[in-house]
C-alpha cells in the first residue's frame, strides 16, 4: 500500500497541471461566463452591432465545441451609452450573474464610470471598446486593458499628415465633450506641437444634442480649410452631410471609430463623403483589395451563417469578430487555470499574435507593463465607393 501511495504522490508532483483545475466565479468544467454592456439603444446605437457580432462569434465557437471544451455564455445588456446605466449593469453582471470578467464594454464615458469599481473588485475589464489612452495603465489599474489603437496616437498621425501636406492650414475641430473627445483633442494638440495656433476654431457638442448643424456652421464661418471631425457615428454622419450641404469643402479628417461605410458614410451620403481621410487597422470588407482575401471570405461565411441580418458593409462587424477572436485566444492560453488573475496574465502575454482580419503588418503584443494590444494604424481616403489605404503603417512600439 505504501508503494501505491508513493506512486500516486509522484504522479501528482510530475503532472501538477493535470492534477488540478483552478476556477474563479464564472468558470467551471463546462462554462465560461463573460459580461458585456453595449449601446443597443440611444445616441451611440450604431455600435450595438459590435455586441451582436461578438455574440454571433461565441455562438459559432460553441457549435465548434467551445474553448478548451467549455461553452461561452455571453451576457450582454443595453446601457444606452449612459454611464449610470453602465454602473448598474456592471454591478449586476459581477455580483448577480457572477461573470468571470467584463469584455468589450463600449464607450469611454461608460468604462470610466466602472473603472475604479472593476479594479476594486479585481474583476478584469477586458479589451474595452474605446481607445482612450488611460486604459494602458497597468501600474494603477491592473485589471483594465484596452484593445484598439489609442486615440491620442491616431490624432497625432492626422496632425503629422496635416503638417506635411498642408503646412499653412487653418484647422477647425468638432469634438464630443467628454473623455473620448478630449483624449483625441489632446493627441491632436500634441501632434501639432508648436503649430497649435493653426487651429482657428474648436467647438464641442453633447451626446444629448439633437444635431451638430450649428457647430458646422461655426466652423465654416471661422474660415477653416481643414476639419478634424471627432464624433461618434450619429453625429459623424450629420457633420459630413451638413458640411456638404452648405458648400463647405475643407480637407476632412474623420476619427476611425466612425468611419464605417455601412453605419456612417452611407447614411451621410457616399457622394458627400468623397475625399474624407481616416485611419484603419482592420480590413474593411467594402475594400476591393480584400475581395479574394481568405480571412474576409471566412468572415463573410461567418456573417451569413451566424449573423445574417448584420450589414457586411459595416466594419464594426469585422471589429466585433476580430476582438472576439482575441479574447478566445486569451482563454485558450488560460487552459484549465480560469482565474481572473490568470486571464489578465495571459492577456498581458501576447507577442505578435494577430487575427488575420487585421491589416497586414499590424499585430497584437502586450506585456506586464504594456496593456495596449494594438498600436499601429494606416491612413486611408474614401473615394465614394470604398476606403483606399495609402502611406505606411504608422506607430508601434
Amino acid at each position: 500500500m505504501k508503494r501505491v501511495a508513493c506512486f500516486a504522490i509522484a504522479l501528482a508532483v510530475a503532472f501538477p497541471v493535470a492534477a488540478q483545475k483552478k476556477y474563479d466565479p464564472g468558470a467551471s468544467d463546462t462554462e465560461i461566463r463573460i459580461g458585456n454592456t453595449n449601446p443597443y439603444s440611444g445616441p451611440a446605437s450604431a455600435y450595438g452591432t459590435i455586441g451582436k457580432s461578438i455574440a454571433a462569434y461565441f455562438k459559432m465557437l460553441n457549435e465548434q465545441g467551445g474553448i478548451n471544451g467549455r461553452k461561452v455564455s455571453f451576457i450582454s445588456y443595453d446601457d444606452g451609452y449612459s454611464p449610470p446605466k453602465t454602473v448598474e449593469m456592471a454591478r449586476k453582471l459581477v455580483e448577480q450573474d457572477q461573470v468571470l470578467f467584463m469584455f468589450q464594454t463600449l464607450g469611454t464615458p461608460s468604462n470610466t464610470a466602472i473603472h475604479k469599481y472593476m479594479n476594486m473588485k479585481k474583476v478584469p475589464q477586458m479589451h474595452v471598446a474605446t481607445g482612450a489612452t488611460k486604459w494602458n495603465d497597468p501600474k494603477n489599474y491592473p485589471w483594465t486593458m484596452g484593445w484598439q489603437p489609442n486615440y491620442q496616437s491616431e490624432a497625432r498621425a492626422y496632425a503629422a499628415h496635416i503638417l506635411k501636406t498642408k503646412p499653412n492650414a487653418k484647422i477647425g475641430v468638432l469634438y464630443q465633450n467628454d473623455d473620448y473627445g478630449k483624449d483625441y483633442l489632446k493627441g491632436f494638440h500634441d501632434g501639432l506641437g508648436g503649430k497649435k495656433s493653426m487651429i482657428v476654431k474648436e467647438v464641442s457638442y453633447e451626446v444629448s444634442d439633437p444635431t451638430v448643424d450649428s457647430q458646422i456652421l461655426q466652423l465654416q464661418a471661422s474660415g477653416a480649410d481643414v476639419f478634424f471631425n471627432i464624433t461618434t457615428p450619429k453625429f459623424a454622419a450629420q457633420a459630413i452631410r451638413k458640411a456638404y450641404d452648405i458648400g463647405w469643402k475643407p480637407v476632412h479628417y474623420l476619427n476611425n471609430v466612425s468611419n464605417s461605410v455601412g453605419s456612417v458614410l452611407t447614411p451621410a451620403g457616399l457622394e458627400k463623403s468623397v475625399g474624407i481621410i481616416s485611419s484603419a487597422y482592420i480590413k474593411d470588407a467594402t475594400d476591393s483589395r480584400w475581395a479574394n482575401d481568405k480571412a474576409i471570405a471566412q468572415w463573410r461565411e461567418f456573417m451569413s451563417k451566424y449573423y445574417p441580418e448584420g450589414n457586411q458593409a459595416d466594419v464594426f462587424n469585422v471589429y466585433g469578430y476580430s476582438v472576439a477572436s482575441t479574447i478566445a485566444q486569451v482563454l485558450r492560453q488560460c487552459g484549465d487555470n480560469l482565474t481572473r488573475e490568470n486571464v489578465m496574465r495571459q492577456a498581458a502575454s501576447m507577442k505578435g499574435w494577430r487575427p488575420e482580419t487585421l491589416l497586414p503588418g499590424i499585430t497584437i503584443s502586450t506585456s506586464a507593463d504594456d496593456f495596449a494590444p494594438i498600436q499601429q494604424v494606416q491612413l486611408e481616403r474614401f473615394n465614394g465607393k470604398q476606403w483606399e489605404l495609402f502611406g505606411e503603417v504608422l506607430g508601434g512600439r
